[in-house]
């Protein structure tokens, strides 16, 4: 991937053009420089300034929770259910609880053409980078970016309206796994990895609030971490709104997204 940067070509010609291989000085520099960077446990993809998501390039910078392959599964299988029987035809409203880089209301705007999607999070910084992501891919104008904290009594009336969907990828590490976590993910910022003592906290939070949200019969998806799924049940059996849909595993076979009906 860094070879790659450097030298402005796609894997396959690195591999098979040998002549990619020689660097001029000046990327030899940059190269040991990046080198430098990773043996501090920066994250390449801060280093690169990118990522992939759903097929998709994100620009990535620090301060902003890095996209992870896992929760393509997710917007996988909201694509699905929004593009099925229930909801085919129809204008679709989606909420997407802690956007981040916004990879995935971006994915899913890229790919419903009659969804508005309503993408929210606390920190400025993060939006505006998933704002450039939305004009990067030509969405911005079915996307509806805003700085919301959901948990309060203010963001909940500004979001007073029925979604067809909402999707979540909260933070699920608990507070004491963060402390033996690889180095790169401790450089990423830690209101986006703990999920409190249980990693639970916000699974709770957000429940009391899609409640309210979303339209009978809506849909919310959230995705989870290993081993949660029987913490995550008892939760949501406070919530008699809600019943489980569906599990679905991750390609590794780990239980990774819960759908949930609004009944």
């Amino acid at each position: 991937m860094i070879l790659c940067d450097l030298l402005n070509c796609t894997r396959a010609q690195l591999y098979s053009d040998p002549r990619t291989l020689h660097l001029s000085g000046e990327q030899e520099s940059r190269r040991l420089a990046i080198n430098r960077e990773r043996q501090k446990g920066v994250p390449l993809q801060y280093i690169l300034g990118r990522c992939e998501f759903f097929g998709l390039e994100f620009k990535i910078q620090p301060g902003t929770f890095i996209p992870r392959p896992e929760t393509e599964i997710l917007v996988e299988e909201a694509i699905s259910l929004m593009q099925g029987p229930r909801c085919k035809g129809q204008d679709l409203k989606i909420l997407d609880i802690g956007t981040g880089a916004g990879n995935i209301a971006i994915s899913l705007a890229k790919n419903l053409t009659n969804a508005k999607i309503t993408a929210i999070d606390i920190a400025v910084i993060t939006l505006d980078l998933a704002e450039q992501n939305a004009r990067l891919h030509a969405v911005q104008k079915k996307i509806d970016f805003r700085k919301v904290d959901l948990f309060s009594a203010s963001g909940l009336q500004f979001l007073a309206s029925s979604f067809d969907m909402i999707v979540s990828n909260p933070p699920y590490i608990t507070t004491t796994d963060l402390g033996h976590l690889a180095p790169e993910v401790k450089n990423e910022p830690r209101p986006a990895l703990d999920g409190g003592k249980d990693g639970l906290h916000f699974y709770g939070q957000i429940l009391k609030t899609a409640k309210d949200l979303l339209k009978p019969r809506g849909i919310l998806l959230f995705e989870i971490g290993l081993g949660q799924v029987e913490g995550i049940s008892k939760i949501i059996a406070d919530y008699p709104q809600f019943e489980i849909r569906e599990i679905i595993n991750d390609y590794n076979g780990i239980e990774r997204v819960i759908c949930l009906d609004r009944i």
